[in-house]
């Protein structure tokens, strides 16, 4: 049964290539659109917005490649401090890196990488000389002088003139990055005075998914942008600059508001007095509403997204990576819904089937761990670990043998594969458990395929798993992680340890 979809690619596509150049058109066909958001794989939007391609935007670019070029921004802080894209667990200089190929595979080429607020940060450094011995032309712009309530400071050789002007050569220059506070706005507006410098008036507009401005301030689809962001504690309200420009209510969010008026100012003092907005909303040609078609659907995937953030801040909270008070603000928002942890689907069954497996004794080491998988027909299915088996294996080989229809008393892995393993891992490498995460039992399965017809059928449903959602009561080894990740699937977890180790592989 196919899942109910709620927004239309097409749609939003083509009002979205509209949208883009009509502004470019506005400026003397020469625009640097700031780009927020996922150029690829944007799995929020796909996960709140039931039939959104993650990799629609990739489409878009696609579509405008012989006009614009690609600028990518990444904060110095950000790769000095190793900052994690949490959807594929990787660094964001790591995921820069990923993004250039990504785009080099389909056609567009990154102009430059420009290292924001840089002031010789040792790992920003190695970063630069790892671009740079690949081919890749990097610039580095220190934090602007002044910087915000000293405009005259700010647009003057000291400050935006301080930075390298980046020649670009077509009328749109797509100005993107890893993730938020990247540094887009500043090299947008840098390269905006350099222009004005040179008697080009250029101009600037943002493209940002979400908040979506035409749909209601409390709408879970934009309430999901916050959950989304508690960690920096970003939250969406009324555009006050449109309504009193205009009358009209729009939404935006707190940091695009307080800082239209240094924006604003900027503007005008590069472009000698033209006001080129009269609010955020404006700046902004973002056409995501228009693509949605079912908004009853979109609203309850909204109130989903917002439990999924609830459990990834707690599980984070555990590991140390964000403090106590960005739980409690995911927990507010998930409340204020009126929605709680116990309404994603998996969460129950997954934790019965650790409270059965401790009721049978059959744990690995004392540790009963559930996990539990809707397929997309809504079948729940579940898994418990053991001492063959992590959970999410149980779990995984179990949802591709209903998904099959292979009886469940048809083993997948032969048991002579499983003792081998299990003692490479222990007598050999030394490792404390021969248990199997994930990465490994798909290793097995994929060589068991080639001698056995049932474990090759269950291989090739695994692919018809992807999106499903999962719910383990323990956090994830990362192997188990990796696995899931890459199979597509919606992973959450009560933010318990599996092991009393400090060390888990």
């Amino acid at each position: 049964m196919p899942s109910p979809i709620g927004f239309d690619n097409e749609k939003y596509l083509a009002e979205q290539e509209a949208a883009i150049l009509e502004r470019v058109q506005r400026f003397e066909n020469k625009l640097y659109l700031e780009f927020g958001g996922k150029i690829l794989f944007d799995m929020h939007a796909s996960r709140v917005l039931p039939g959104f391609d993650p990799n629609v935007k990739m489409r878009l670019l696609r579509k405008l490649r012989d006009r614009a070029d690609i600028l990518l921004c990444i904060y110095a802080g950000d790769i000095e401090r190793k900052k994690v894209r949490a959807d594929f667990g990787i660094t964001y200089d790591v995921d820069a890196l990923k993004l250039i190929d990504d785009l080099s595979e389909h056609g567009l080429d990154v102009r430059g990488v420009v290292i924001t607020r840089f002031d010789n940060q040792p790992s920003a450094k190695i970063f630069r000389s790892k671009l740079e011995r690949r081919g890749v032309r990097v610039y580095t712009h220190g934090f602007t002088r002044g910087y915000p309530t000293d405009v005259d400071l700010i647009v003057s050789d000291a400050g935006y003139g301080a930075n390298e002007y980046i020649e670009t050569k077509k009328p749109l220059v797509v100005v993107t990055g890893p993730g938020p506070n990247s540094g887009k706005l500043a090299t947008c507006l840098s390269q905006l005075y350099h222009d004005y410098r040179r008697g080009r008036k250029s101009g600037y507009a943002k493209f940002e998914t979400f908040p979506i401005w035409n749909l209601p301030l409390k709408h879970p689809v934009n309430v999901a942008y916050e959950a989304a962001t508690a960690d920096i504690k970003d939250f969406n309200e009324v555009d006050p600059f449109h309504l009193e420009a205009y009358g009209t209510v729009t939404v935006n969010y707190n940091r695009d508001v307080e800082v239209f008026p240094v924006v604003r100012r900027i503007l005008e003092k590069i472009t000698g007095g033209e006001a080129l907005y009269r609010s955020p909303t404006d700046m902004g040609v973002n056409r995501a509403g228009f693509g949605i078609v079912d908004d009853a659907v979109c609203r309850e995937a909204a109130l989903q997204e917002l439990i999924r953030r609830y459990f990834r801040y707690s599980c984070e909270y555990a590991l140390g990576f964000v403090e106590k008070d960005t739980v409690e603000r995911a927990e507010l928002i998930m409340r204020e819904m009126n929605a709680k942890p116990e309404d994603r689907k998996v969460v129950g069954p997954a934790r019965a089937a650790a409270e059965s497996a401790g009721a049978r004794g059959k744990g690995h080491k004392g540790v009963y761990v559930g996990a539990a998988i809707e397929l997309p027909d809504g079948t729940i299915v579940t898994g418990v670990n053991s001492p063959l088996l992590h959970a999410a294996s149980s779990l995984l080989l179990n949802a591709a043998k209903t998904v099959a229809g292979i009886p469940d008393a048809i083993p997948l892995l032969s048991p002579s594969t499983l003792e081998a393993i299990g003692r490479l891992k222990e007598d050999i490498l030394g490792m404390k458990s021969a248990s199997l995460n994930v990465d490994e039992v798909l290793i097995c399965l994929s060589l068991g395929a080639a001698a056995n017809p049932t474990a090759q059928l269950a291989l090739e449903k695994l692919k018809d798993l992807r999106g499903s959602e999962v719910h383990m009561t323990h956090m994830p080894t990362p192997g188990d992680e990796a696995g899931l990740r890459r199979l597509g699937l919606h992973l959450t977890a009560d933010p318990n340890f599996s092991s009393k180790n400090l060390f888990v592989v």
